[in-house]
């Protein structure tokens, strides 16, 4: 696993003075735009029920495309997507566009609705790669995609003719955060890290001089006004942890995406986690023990969820 030194990493972040009690938030950038909608291929589908269950189409067979096409049947409300690694849930059915023929839809159950991004969509299908983009929860997509942006292994794994193109029916069921977000802490515990951020929420953690605390220590640096996290909840989080001897960053999921196995990789911060509402970010700093090192560890809650059944 590359290390990276965290005093290293912490020079291109923008540091944030706590001082007061400033309110911080992730806010789609005013760029972030849905507005080019192709009202053919809207036109072209017809799609009925309820968001997040399985939708009542018709496609008008057969659909002839030139190039890949994207609208919004219904636009929701809720969370915007402003990055592809941002966590999300969606429903999504896929039809032949010769025949209006299903070929393959999600469970839609909200017990089994797994979490995903849209960059995992664009890796299934490269015509993917932008119609999530600005997306609310709530909002229902209808995409028209030729054979070359479905993808060819896509195209010869339905059993589908060369020149055959497919309709996505997308529900964003649900949107997480991509950062923490809600009001400043202030806090004055002495020989603690501290903590900087970047404008796009990555934090940089600087390890005092000083010996690590002999137990575990956590502070609340952003308090969140979302759900607290419960026991049988899986926090879903971005997090930096960082080695206190030797200043060096242990893992980065900001580098990658999200986690959902904290308690797996560190189940006493997991546990520090319930009762943090949603949009927190909180450091916890774990003593040495067994041999292992004392880690300081930033956590961003970005969501809970239940343990999807099987």
């Amino acid at each position: 696993m590359r290390k990276t030194s965290a005093v290293l990493a912490s020079l291109s972040l923008a540091v944030l003075a706590l001082t007061g009690c400033t309110a911080v938030s992730s806010e789609a950038s005013p760029a972030c735009d849905r507005s080019a909608d192709d009202a053919g291929i809207r036109d072209a589908v017809t799609v009925e029920g309820p968001i997040g269950q399985t939708p009542d189409v018709s496609v008008f067979a057969p659909l002839q495309l030139t190039k890949s096409a994207v609208a919004d049947a219904t636009v929701g409300d809720g969370r915007q997507i402003v990055d592809d690694t941002q966590g999300l849930v969606a429903e999504i059915s896929i039809f032949r566009g010769d025949t209006g023929e299903q070929i393959f839809a999600t469970s839609y159950d909200k017990n089994r609705g797994q979490i995903s991004t849209a960059a995992h969509w664009a890796q299934q299908s490269p015509g993917l790669a932008t119609v999530f983009d600005c997306a609310t929860a709530g909002t229902r997509i209808v995409a028209g995609l030729t054979p070359e942006d479905f993808g060819e292994n896509n195209v010869q794994g339905f059993g589908l003719d060369p020149d055959t193109n497919v309709v996505f029916v997308i529900d964003v069921v649900d949107v997480f955060l991509d950062r923490a977000e809600g009001t400043l802490q202030f806090n004055d515990a002495k020989g603690m890290p501290t903590v900087v951020r970047a404008s796009d929420g990555t934090p940089g953690i600087i390890i005092p001089d000083a010996a690590a605390p002999t137990k575990q220590q956590m502070q609340t640096l952003i308090k969140g006004d979302g759900d607290p996290v419960t026991a049988d909840q899986l926090p879903l989080v971005n997090v930096m942890a960082v080695g206190w001897d030797d200043k060096q960053v242990i893992s980065n999921t900001w580098e990658q995406t999200f986690s959902v196995d904290l308690a797996s990789s560190a189940p006493t911060v997991a546990e520090a986690l319930v009762g943090q509402p949603v949009g927190s970010q909180v450091l916890v700093v774990t003593p040495a023990a067994d041999g292992a090192p004392a880690v300081a560890y930033v956590v961003d809650i970005l969501g809970a969820v239940t343990a999807p059944t099987q």
